[in-house]
């Protein structure tokens, strides 16, 4: 039985005081009315993490940093290594999410680095793809996600393959308010289902947590995770509000 996974995404939001004041709000919440059988993660700033870490229990919430860097160690200032991540506490790395693709120039030889010393340091990677709005209208957007984890994520081997979390994100939902029909999405994750299964064979796709992120809120979350193959949500500006993010986890 796959995983049913509800992760925050804090982007560049909370100062540290706001978000530890978010953490214990959403840690209260879910000790009093959260699914028992959601995995609740919150992707904070990397100088929240400690205190985010402190704030909730770590047997009910884990932790994700939104990023790491691609190297091990050494003479990189302002990176914070995958090694640095897992000494904070935190279980979870947010990686290839399209902002770090589009506004800081990752591509797939950057996160395959990326992705490997996450894996390599005990860390969960939540592993973004999807497409922007041309694409989507090119009616291309099964190929370029394809590329976009045969690039990457499909050169691991099956086991490393079997520890990590797919979130789909259409990047024309995400922050517009616009989200991708409950139909589109179902399609668009059978389709990764599908190529998980071609690739590392029908086990492995059957236990792959997928996620869908793009404006998934209250009002949508109950329609989107009713189809088979959505496994839960990477939420961004729903996360922010512990009333709204509860919500969410509920909706299964």
């Amino acid at each position: 039985m796959r995983k049913k996974v509800v992760a925050g995404n804090w982007k560049c939001n909370t100062n540290l005081q706001e978000g530890v004041e978010l953490a214990k709000a959403v840690n209260e919440a879910v000790a009093k009315n959260g699914a028992k059988d959601v995995v609740v993660v919150l992707g904070t700033p990397f100088t929240h993490i400690t205190g985010v870490v402190d704030a909730v229990d770590t047997n009910r919430i884990g932790v994700a940093s939104q990023n790491c860097a691609a190297e091990a160690k050494g003479a990189y200032t302002g990176e914070v290594s995958a090694a640095m991540v897992k000494s904070t506490g935190a279980e979870y790395v947010i990686l290839g999410h399209s902002e770090r693709r589009e506004y800081y120039g990752e591509t797939s030889e950057i996160l395959n680095k990326k992705v490997a010393l996450t894996l390599e340091n005990g860390l969960t990677p939540i592993y973004c793809c999807g497409e922007a709005l041309d694409i989507r209208e090119a009616g291309t957007q099964n190929d370029f996600v394809k590329t976009q984890l045969e690039e990457t994520v499909f050169n691991l081997s099956a086991e490393d393959f079997s520890k990590i979390i797919i979130a789909y994100e259409p990047i024309w939902a995400i922050g517009t308010g616009v989200t991708a029909s409950s139909e589109q999405a179902q399609e668009m994750l059978a389709f990764i289902r599908g190529l998980i299964a071609d690739k590392f064979g029908a086990a492995v796709a059957e236990e792959t947590s997928i996620l869908y992120g793009g404006s998934c809120n209250p009002k949508n979350a109950n329609e989107l995770f009713a189809n088979p193959d959505i496994d839960g949500g990477l939420i961004g500006g729903a996360s922010l509000k512990a009333e709204d993010f509860l919500a969410i986890i509920n909706a299964y």
